[in-house]
């Protein structure tokens, strides 16, 4: 049966990048409804409704070192652990190119980072700059999808997202969510819509923030300082 929580709970929100911009995926009970956003900061404007926003982005960056979460959270993707990339240090993320980010990796941690990584950097700053001007940011959690479609299909091998196997794997998993066909007349009536995979990774992050609404979420990191919730 779709939905968890009750039909006066309110809504929550699922955040994934696509294509230079965010789809926003609003679970209203086991209705979705999707927008596009420019900035996080627009993000958080929409949503003003939703009583938890679930972002794929690091929301946390680590001094040196990596992120207890990340670390907990991989062991419990096992093979797909590939999917999570290391979130950069403090001072690579500030780097303004590839190669001086790489050298601050480098005087942190003793290794380079991945041009996806430094692809991450301007996205996280923005985030942080838009969080750190919210009144209300602690509505918004940092989620992993991947993380979310294994917590709610554990007995399902993920195929790649980005292949009809897996776009259709996920799409079943998310039927004890939302009605698939729903997700994808809303996908289609996006104008200049986002790939399906990132509009699945979105109503899976918003699958993730309404078990933390509603107290059922699983937790990775050791404190709300350094955590993932899935």
């Amino acid at each position: 049966m779709r939905g968890t929580g009750s039909a006066s709970a309110p809504p929550v929100a699922g955040v994934d990048g696509a294509g230079g911009r965010w789809v926003v995926a609003v679970l209203d009970d086991d209705a979705v409804r999707l927008h596009l956003a420019d900035t996080p900061a627009d993000v958080l404007r929409t949503t003003t409704d939703c009583a938890v926003v679930g972002v794929d982005m690091p929301l946390v960056v680590p001094v040196d070192g990596t992120r207890e979460s990340e670390v907990s959270l991989r062991a419990f993707l096992g093979s797909a652990r590939s999917s999570l990339f290391p979130t950069p240090v403090a001072d690579a993320v500030r780097a303004s190119s590839y190669e001086e980010a790489c050298a601050a990796s480098r005087a942190r941690t003793g290794k380079a980072i991945s041009k996806q990584a430094w692809f991450l950097c301007r996205h996280i700053l923005d985030w942080s700059a838009a969080l750190g001007t919210a009144p209300d940011r602690n509505r918004v959690i940092e989620v992993h999808p991947e993380s979310s479609f294994r917590a709610l299909a554990p007995d399902v091998a993920f195929g790649s997202k980005k292949r009809a196997r897996g776009l259709a794997q996920r799409l079943a998993a998310l039927g004890a969510v939302v009605d698939p066909a729903d997700v994808l007349a809303a996908t289609a009536a996006l104008d200049d819509g986002p790939a399906l995979d990132d509009v699945l990774d979105a109503v899976a992050a918003a699958w993730s923030a309404r078990r933390w609404r509603d107290g059922q979420a699983r937790t990775f990191g050791p404190s709300s300082a350094d955590r993932i919730v899935v």
